[in-house]
């Protein structure tokens, strides 16, 4: 399975302007800019779009998990904060930090913690922060 998204930049960092958009088109040509990521000017942003993808596949791995254990919840809300640090080597996505509750009545608390410990290592995105990365660069042909 692949799934894609892309995005497209025109003009300088500071002045420039982009879109990001998603195979299943659940963004479609969604904007963005320095300011919607460096200065909290609406709109969206890398990381904000990382927290989204990491709570989404937390949530899903750790149904998954209490399942397995026997434990079947009637609700689990996570928030995924994604720190962007400014660091000698330049910005650096730093840390995330999960902020779970569940709901499942009669569920053992060490049941649940275990659970929670595993699906925080081994859900997808969790894996792909931790994933070498490759890249084909090209640098097309300039006309006149």
């Amino acid at each position: 399975m692949q799934r894609k998204a892309s995005a497209a930049w025109q003009g300088g960092i500071r002045d420039g302007k982009g879109t990001i958009s998603t195979e299943s088109r659940v963004l479609s040509a969604t904007p963005y800019s320095f300011s919607t990521r460096f200065e909290s000017a609406p709109g969206t942003n890398p990381e904000e779009l990382l927290a989204a993808s990491h709570a989404g596949c937390f949530t899903m791995a750790l149904s998954l998990i209490l399942g397995e254990a026997g434990i079947r919840p009637d609700r689990i809300d996570t928030t995924a904060t994604v720190t962007l640090e400014k660091l000698e080597s330049g910005f650096t996505v730093t840390k995330v930090h999960l902020d779970v509750t569940v709901a499942a009545p009669g569920a053992e608390r060490a049941k649940f913690e275990a659970a929670a410990a595993k699906a925080k290592v081994n859900c997808p995105i969790s894996k792909v922060l931790r994933a070498d990365i490759s890249m084909d660069a090209k640098l097309a042909a300039l006309t006149e």
